[in-house]
């Protein structure tokens, strides 16, 4: 089945929080969020606590560019952990190969990062790997295929995320072009805008 397609700003405003959709415009003040400010405030109804819990998933879901099914799988994976389902669930949605390919650097954005990692440009401990769910362990080690490294698109998204901050959990070989993921981030390292109860509330109805 086709991705459905929405305008990622849309869902920006929607939130009223930025999620990091479009890459560098995000950071400017082309932002469609940052231009939003600068209107008139119209009010909106209360939202229920079951509008509450749906707007927290929709907004994790849409930051890491899940489709629902997979989404709703990682959820129940972390289920089954022996830590907290709220943190583990997130500690797997960090620990997607798109999404380490996004933190590293090597792409603009998540979307850019599924895309590249589609079309097979990262290795992982050496081998191929085309599944932007791919999820990593510790020591492993993600690198732009050496074909890849060669290319001006590359050399493009580097200049690009220069100055991005790259997490304490990832280690990164900028000469190289090459990660490794030195262990599971801790609750600190995650997003702390995202309200975990929320979630767990939402899959526990």
């Amino acid at each position: 089945m086709a991705r459905k397609r929405e305008n990622r700003c849309k869902k920006c405003r929607r939130l009223s929080t930025k999620l990091f959709l479009k890459g560098e415009k995000c950071y400017t003040d082309k932002c469609a969020l940052e231009r939003k400010k600068s209107r008139v405030f119209t009010r909106r109804r209360r939202l229920s606590q079951y509008g509450r819990q749906l707007r927290e998933k929709q907004k994790v879901r849409w930051i890491y560019g899940v489709r629902e099914n997979q989404f709703k799988k990682s959820y129940r994976m972390a289920e089954k952990s022996s830590g907290p389902t709220g943190e583990d669930f997130l500690r797997i949605l960090e620990r997607r190969l798109d999404n380490v390919v996004y933190r590293l650097g090597f792409s603009v954005s998540r979307s850019q990062a599924r895309q590249l990692v589609n079309h097979a440009h990262f290795l992982v401990n050496g081998r191929k790997v085309n599944v932007p769910s791919y999820l990593l362990r510790e020591k492993d080690v993600v690198e732009v295929e050496k074909k890849s490294k060669k290319l001006p698109m590359m050399k493009q998204i580097l200049e690009s995320s220069e100055g991005r901050t790259v997490p304490e959990w990832l280690e990164i070989d900028k000469k190289s072009l090459k990660g490794i993921v030195t262990r599971v981030p801790q609750r600190e390292e995650l997003n702390q805008e995202i309200d975990l109860t929320l979630i767990v509330e939402y899959y526990s109805r």
